[in-house]
């Protein structure tokens, strides 16, 4: 069994895990050249002309949605806590199903780039797209510092790298990378490296379950036998062990579950790739793309999860510098050792890129169509105009993200990911359904349902032990203690909330929306008639 000596060694060659990181992202930067010849105009750059089969964008789905947190923070959560870390595998897969049925169709015939569009279609548009900006921004904010999060711990376990300043530098150079593909490749590009980066992803880790299981006799009694008798405790098989503790313990799980379940449908990356099919049919077929290829790879973080407990030992997982995101590199090494480890962790780089780049072009794509192009330039911008705003906003929120990064540094990036979902379950999926299903809702309702939502969600994050409190916390001491909030994830409360908040606000208010708006907006949802125009009042 590999043993973890110390912060300044690492497993396996860094050099050769260097050479392996620069052929991957010079193979996806010529990719990312090809596909940036025809990024022209705005639906180029933003929804990549419409141009995806569904089964391409489901694979590209796949690819933004396995990110770190599934690689890298899932097995490592299933090494350390056993059941209860495969209860994120659960969560985030069955979240799938709202997506399907509430939001991938309705969402792709009524709007043109972002999910503002359909929140203004029938509200009105200033207050309602500034107010859905935000919340994008904010949401993709949080989910980058979960990528680089996983960014910094991964490099640092590969090459060595085990002080601060080396790991800010190591989560300098991602950001960087992600502004490159971005700039050049718009939507096309992106979407081609998260097609490749999901065939690859989901390969990697087939492979080394069966490598996995092929060890244990393909026996998944055996594999979970032999977890046992190296962690040296049964209960890592039963629930309980992170969210059974105690009471608090349990509505935390409950509040986490909630998150899981309901944020999907309200992740503004996962919505934007809904407009880069040619229909609502497209749409549709995306998801199930989507989700036979994530559920598939959600298996194989069970095998992978207890097969780092059995090999590697959750102890050694521990005390590596990336803590439990470097789980699956670990595993990695202990089956095939410095070459299958080089191969895995550039395929876990490559997630970290793929996604990073996902979101950027989203919480871009947001800030120049939502509040420039059509709050700005109030609908007629300048020829050309929207596209140079969209890629100088990438540039400032790669630095953002950039610094987030390496204050988040060290932490699971699966938790890091489950407070994005908390926040925009509870920022954006409330209007999203009120937009769609009831005909009275109003723009108060749905500025303070998102600003209600999204405030609620950020104060009890701010409040609660995720923060301080404890030496897992962001503020890593005992000394600084405000979590007056006792639970880690906020949305059994925040989501409630926001529902609440957009159902009073629009029985509150006297004025009432355009009955023609919302007749042509149902019409346009459930038949695609205009989808394409949908945007063009």
């Amino acid at each position: 069994m590999f043993r973890f000596e110390a912060a300044s060694t690492s497993p396996g060659e860094p050099w050769l895990n260097i050479a392996i990181f620069g052929a991957f992202v010079a193979i996806t930067m010529i990719i990312v050249f090809r596909a940036s010849r025809n990024n022209k105009t705005a639906a180029d750059y933003y929804a990549a002309g419409r141009s995806f089969t569904g089964g391409q964008n489901g694979s590209a789905i796949a690819g933004d949605y396995l990110s770190a947190a599934s690689f890298l923070g899932i097995v490592g959560a299933i090494a350390i806590t056993g059941y209860d870390g495969f209860l994120y595998s659960i969560g985030f897969l069955v979240a799938w199903l709202v997506a399907l049925l509430l939001v991938a169709e309705l969402l792709r015939n009524t709007g043109k780039f972002t999910m503002a569009d359909v929140l203004s279609f029938r509200l009105k548009q200033k207050p309602v797209r500034i107010a859905a900006a935000t919340t994008t921004l904010v949401v993709c904010f949080f989910y980058l510092l979960a990528q680089m999060a996983g960014a910094g711990g991964l490099v640092s376990l590969l090459l060595g790298v085990g002080d601060q300043v080396g790991q800010a530098l190591v989560i300098t150079v991602v950001g960087a990378l992600m502004i490159l593909y971005v700039l050049i490749g718009g939507m096309k590009g992106t979407t081609w490296v998260q097609i490749i980066k999901a065939v690859l992803l989901i390969a990697g880790a087939g492979v080394m379950t069966v490598w996995v299981l092929a060890l244990n006799g393909f026996s998944f009694s055996t594999l979970l036998d032999n977890a046992v008798a190296v962690a040296g405790n049964p209960e890592i098989l039963n629930p309980g062990i992170k969210y059974g503790v105690s009471e608090v313990a349990k509505v935390d799980f409950l509040s986490l579950g909630l998150a899981l379940v309901l944020g999907t449908a309200a992740l503004p990356h996962v919505l934007m790739r809904f407009y880069t099919v040619p229909t609502a049919k497209e749409a549709r077929k995306s998801v199930v793309w989507a989700i036979w290829l994530i559920g598939i790879f959600y298996v194989f973080t069970l095998v992978l999860g207890y097969g780092a407990a059995a090999l590697v030992g959750a102890d050694v997982i521990a005390a590596a510098p990336g803590g439990p995101n470097s789980a699956a590199p670990l595993l990695a090494f202990e089956l095939g050792g410095p070459l299958l480890l080089g191969l895995i962790s550039a395929i876990a780089f490559a997630t970290i890129l793929a996604v990073v780049a996902g979101l950027t072009i989203t919480a871009a794509a947001s800030f120049a169509h939502d509040i420039y192009a059509s709050v700005v330039k109030k609908g007629k911008p300048e020829a050309g105009a929207e596209v140079k705003v969209a890629r100088r906003t990438v540039v400032i929120i790669g630095v953002v993200a950039i610094i987030g990064g390496i204050g988040a540094n060290g932490q699971n990036v699966a938790f890091l990911v489950a407070l994005a979902f908390a926040v925009a379950a509870s920022a954006n999926l409330p209007t999203i359904v009120y937009s769609l299903f009831w005909k009275r809702f109003t723009t108060k309702g749905a500025l303070w349902s998102m600003y209600g939502g999204l405030a609620s969600a950020i104060i009890l994050i701010i409040f609660s032990p995720v923060v301080s409190g404890s030496v897992t916390s962001m503020l890593k001491t005992e000394d600084i203690d405000f979590a007056i909030f006792p639970l880690s994830n906020p949305g059994i409360v925040s989501i409630p909330l926001a529902f609440f908040l957009g159902w009073l606000g629009t029985v509150l208010d006297k004025r009432r929306e355009d009955p023609a708006k919302q007749s042509e907006m149902e019409v346009r949802s459930l038949t695609g008639v205009g989808a394409e125009k949908a945007t063009e009042h």
